[in-house]
Parts: structure tokens; C-alpha cells; sequence
């Protein structure tokens, strides 16, 4: 049996009722109190990140193939609907889905507003998946192959600001470089969304893809270009390139990050909060670990003189009260886990606080829990920890027999 570990679990069971009991109280909360602070943190973080990223997503795919001209006027020149990759890149295992899609700029005017908006228009072979739980009222757009359709869905903040709601009509003005007067069409609002996303949100429309090729005079076969649905975020960047390859050389594949960089390095800042939180989570459990770890040496001062007039060496000895500490980290982790999971469980399912959706793009705290994270942060705690332990147990080589039984 190993004696170090031995002589620990003994004084262990009888420190309970030493003087160094509140030290060990406080260091077990303090450890307890950081795990869960940073279980909580990173749980917070990546559900906020995956809850815009997925927000950004819906609306544009996670990766584009379009013509290489495609500017921020959104009058791209069209591409063939007819292309070896679709819908063959869905073959793929980690690509979901893919869809053609077409947007044209225009103006809704109503009889007290005017409101700058961008028609996406969609096919048949949409994924409405991301829209499922979005649209709060009516439905979406059913799209024909043949037949065209005048419906089209909006958001909430449209539908606020120009006074529309289900059934009403709703009235597009569309130019064109090639065109001296505006061209009007008028639609049919049979939906109304809302993803927390004000700028997406006042921005987009759902509509038939038939009326953009249409406003655009273009081929029946013709579209803007396609969006590319991925099953996990990932392989975003390898699948770029995967598809890039792919694609004809006068095509380009981009993926979401690259055509909204804004909102993703904003996203990627989160990252650096969460680690500035571990960082003084486990520097504030380690140093009340010091402390309790000296408290602990000089109450068993002459503990530590009997075991080296019986001839230990200060390794072992030192070893002893490191398992010590060890097993007050473990309850400290234990008891950090119940609390932080424990308040992550219940966000989830009872959705106890509340945020304000137009300022932070949600209407509760998002929650990731995921194993991997939790097992990460409770090995790194415990190793560093009790790394920070080894220098202050070096103070046993400096206590000698002699003093020690003499200070008893």
C-alpha cells in the first residue's frame, strides 16, 4: 500500500476537528465557486456564439458559390442553375443540404413609410428548417416549379414598422442600373418572423425566386448563386476549400465568416473573456490552496519531526500533504460541478433569466453544456492547482527534527 497516501487519508479524517478545519472550508468553497463560475461562463458563451452564428447562418447559408463580381450593391451577374456540383455536393457526409437562391434590392412603401429592403428569393428546394420555429404568425412561403407565387414572409420589426400583418399587401419598388423607372410588384404577406437579429430581421424578405430572375430579366435558369447547409461549423473551413475545388474555375465558394468577418471576429472576442475568467478563477482557488496547504504544514509540525526522526525523507512527507490538498481540490471540484451544471440545467429547461432581445440578439441566456469543456476545465483546475502546491510544500526540507518535536 502506498504509505504516503495512508498517512494522508489519517490525518485527512482527523483534521476535522483541528484548527485548520475553517481553512479547508474556505478553500473547498473557494474551488467550488470558481469551477462553477467558469462551467457557467463557457456554457453561456458558446450558447450565445452558436445561438448568432446559427441566426447568420439561416439567413445565408454556411457557404456561398456565386460569380467572382458579386459586390455589396447585390446586382451580381447570374450563374447557371445547371451545374455538375448540384445537387451533388449533398452527397457529401458532413454537407446537409444544398439550395439556389437570388436576392434583388428594393424599396416597400406603404402609405406613411419607406423602408430599404433586400428580396431573397428561394426555390422550391429550400431548407425551412431554420424558419420552423421562427415564424410567429402565418406561414411560410409555398414555392412551385411552375406556378408563381405572390406570398412572401417578413419579420416582426418589418411588420411593427410599416404596419403590416397576414394577408395584407404589401407593395416592392425595384431599380436597376439597366432600367430608368423603378419596377413594381405587388406581394402578399403570408408570414412573419423574427430571429432577434435586427439588422437581418429589417433587412430580408422571403419571396419567390421567379420574381427576382423576372425584375432582373434573366434566363428561367439563372439564379445568383447557391447556398451550401454544412452539419457542423466546424469543418466550415476545410469544406470551403473542399467545395472551392469543386466548382468551376469562374465560380467562388465563400464561406459565412468570410462574407460577414464583422460579426464573427466580434464573436470570437467572447473567447477572450472566457479565458481571462479561468485565468483568475483557478490563480484565486490556487493561492487559497497555498494557504491551506501551510496552514496544514504548521499544524502538523511535529507530525512532520516524528516522521523524519523515523527516517523519512522530505519527498515523501511532502507527498503527504499533497494528497492531502489533492483530496480538498476533489471535494472542491465535486461540489463545483453539482452547482454549475446544476444552474446550467435549470437556464435550460426553465429559462429563469430573461434578456432583452434588441440588445443582446436573444430573449433568454443560451446554454451549451458539453462534456468535453467540463472535463477539461476540471483536469486543468486539479493540475494546476496542485502544481502551484509543490513550491510551498518545499518549506517541509526547512523544518528540522529537533524544532519540531521541541515546538509541540
Amino acid at each position: 500500500m502506498n504509505t504516503e497516501l495512508f498517512i494522508a487519508r489519517h490525518i485527512t479524517g482527523k483534521s476535522r476537528e483541528n484548527v485548520s478545519r475553517p481553512a479547508v472550508k474556505i478553500a473547498i468553497i473557494s474551488i467550488a465557486l470558481g469551477l462553477a463560475v467558469m462551467i457557467v461562463s463557457i456554457a453561456i458563451v458558446t450558447g450565445f456564439q452558436n445561438e448568432i452564428q446559427g441566426k447568420v447562418t439561416g439567413f445565408g447559408g454556411h457557404i456561398q458559390i456565386s460569380n467572382y463580381d458579386q459586390n455589396i450593391s447585390l446586382e451580381a451577374k447570374p450563374i447557371s442553375r445547371d451545374q455538375n456540383f448540384y445537387p451533388g455536393l449533398a452527397e457529401h457526409e458532413n454537407i446537409r443540404h444544398v439550395q439556389v437562391f437570388a436576392n434583388k434590392a428594393g424599396i416597400i412603401k406603404t402609405e406613411n413609410q419607406i423602408q430599404g429592403v433586400v428580396l431573397k428569393g428561394i426555390g422550391g428546394d429550400y431548407d425551412w428548417s431554420f424558419f420552423q420555429d421562427k415564424i410567429i404568425k402565418g406561414n411560410p412561403v409555398h414555392i412551385s416549379d411552375s406556378a408563381l407565387s405572390d406570398d412572401v414572409i417578413i419579420s416582426s420589426a418589418l411588420s411593427e414598422l410599416l404596419k403590416l400583418d397576414i394577408g395584407d399587401p404589401l407593395r416592392m419598388y425595384f431599380v436597376s442600373s439597366d432600367q430608368s423607372r423603378p419596377r413594381g410588384r405587388k406581394f402578399n404577406v403570408s408570414g412573419i418572423y423574427e430571429t432577434g437579429l435586427e439588422e437581418f430581421d429589417k433587412m430580408y424578405i422571403l419571396g419567390d425566386i421567379k420574381h427576382v430572375i423576372s425584375l432582373n430579366r434573366w434566363d428561367e435558369n439563372q439564379v445568383s448563386g447557391f447556398e451550401v447547409l454544412i452539419e457542423d461549423l466546424d469543418d466550415l473551413e476545410a469544406l470551403t476549400k473542399y467545395i472551392f475545388n469543386k466548382i468551376p474555375y469562374d465560380l467562388d465558394a465563400r464561406s459565412i465568416k468570410d462574407i460577414y468577418p464583422q460579426i464573427f471576429d466580434w464573436l470570437d472576442l467572447q473567447d477572450k473573456n472566457v479565458i481571462i475568467i479561468i485565468i483568475l478563477m483557478v490563480l484565486v482557488s490556487g493561492i487559497t490552496m497555498i494557504s491551506t496547504l501551510l496552514i496544514l504544514i504548521l499544524e502538523r509540525t511535529n507530525m512532520i519531526g516524528i516522521l523524519k526522526a523515523m527516517g523519512a525523507r522530505n519527498i515523501s512527507i511532502r507527498w503527504i500533504f499533497l494528497y492531502n490538498a489533492a483530496y480538498i481540490i476533489g471535494i472542491g471540484l465535486i461540489w463545483g460541478n453539482l452547482i454549475g451544471i446544476g444552474l446550467c440545467l435549470l437556464q435550460d429547461h426553465f429559462e429563469l433569466i430573461k434578456l432583452n432581445q434588441e440588445s443582446y440578439y436573444v430573449s433568454v441566456v443560451p446554454i451549451n453544456l458539453e462534456v468535453l469543456p467540463i472535463l477539461l476545465l476540471n483536469t486543468g483546475t486539479l493540475i494546476v492547482c496542485v502544481s502551484m502546491l509543490i513550491i510551498p510544500s518545499y518549506i517541509i526540507t526547512r523544518i528540522t527534527p529537533v524544532k519540531a518535536i521541541r515546538f509541540s
